[in-house]
């Protein structure tokens, strides 16, 4: 493969492809490993009869995120940094330095003892790199890495929570019981309510402004700590907040495209609709989707 990202990015070669930097490429990486994403989750919701189309999906998929990697390997080898091979060799060290509980002789039995396992390499990595830059140990020691540091700040907010919380967690910071996460949730709900009262109410449909951007803060503040105890209810069971709101997404685009197609054959201006008239439609499109008739 690498000669065909050399070919592309040669003197004759294409055009767009030789304008790349490693800045520019960055979208299209994300971009190409959500469309890899939205192929896994439709190959896990697909039916046995449509599973080797959507396999065939992936597959594609995987090759335009592989594509991002050997453009990237092809940049820096144009400046003598490294190529893919040497991308390949780390790799492959890193996971057999990782997993002592294959490749050694350590001893892992559940999820929990890889994570310990390997969070306790990586804190070994840390330190060998450390010494090898001559950093100064006695600081280290004062102020010890977090176990949070390496999560990217580029992650999804939905993503991230859910990796730092999976992170506190491997340390032992967890609720004991899902009850106390419930009871989290509706004291996060009742502060939540209680910062948008002080911040007047504000709603952006009808123009009504909050009090200050300081109440306007503390309502945001305590929004996300709503959906942070919601990250986390999920994750306890065992569902990924990320994929449960693109699940409600694609159910929220089918009932609203059923609401205006009932609409459209009524000659109902959505616009200029009374909100009541509206809701009526949206509980037929709910109705029908569960199956349980309704006016069409």
């Amino acid at each position: 493969m690498p000669w065909l990202s050399a070919r592309l990015r040669a003197p004759d070669g294409c055009p767009w492809d030789r304008e790349q930097t490693h800045g520019s490429l960055a979208k299209h990486l994300i971009e190409e490993a959500w469309e890899l994403h939205d192929a896994i989750e439709a190959l896990e919701a697909a039916p046995p009869e449509r599973r080797g189309e959507a396999l065939d999906a992936l597959q594609g998929e995987l090759g335009d995120v592989l594509l991002q990697v050997i453009l990237h390997a092809q940049l820096a080898a144009e400046i003598g940094a490294f190529d893919l091979t040497d991308v390949q060799e780390r790799l492959a060290k890193k996971i057999v330095r990782r997993h002592p509980h294959v490749f050694g002789d350590a001893e892992a039995t559940t999820s929990r003892d890889v994570q310990r396992n390997w969070e306790s390499v990586k804190a070994e990595e840390r330190a060998s790199e450390k010494a090898a830059n001559g950093s100064d140990q006695s600081v280290d020691t004062a102020r010890p890495r977090s176990a949070l540091e390496g999560v990217s700040r580029s992650l999804p907010a939905l993503a991230a929570s859910r990796e730092l919380q999976d992170r506190a967690s491997a340390l032992g910071y967890d609720w004991p019981e899902m009850r106390g996460l419930l009871e989290k949730l509706d004291e996060e709900l009742g502060e939540l309510a209680e910062a948008l009262r002080d911040a007047g109410d504000p709603d952006v449909l009808t123009g009504r402004a909050a009090k200050s951007p300081a109440t306007l803060a503390a309502a945001k503040e305590e929004l996300g700590d709503v959906i942070t105890v919601l990250v986390n209810l999920g994750r306890r069971s065992g569902i990924d907040a990320e994929a449960a709101l693109r699940s409600a997404n694609e159910k929220f685009r089918r009932r609203f495209g059923d609401v205006e197609r009932r609409a459209a054959a009524r000659a109902i201006d959505l616009k200029s609709a009374d909100f009541a008239v509206l809701d009526g439609l949206w509980d037929e499109a709910k109705a029908a989707e569960r199956g349980e008739g309704g006016a069409t």
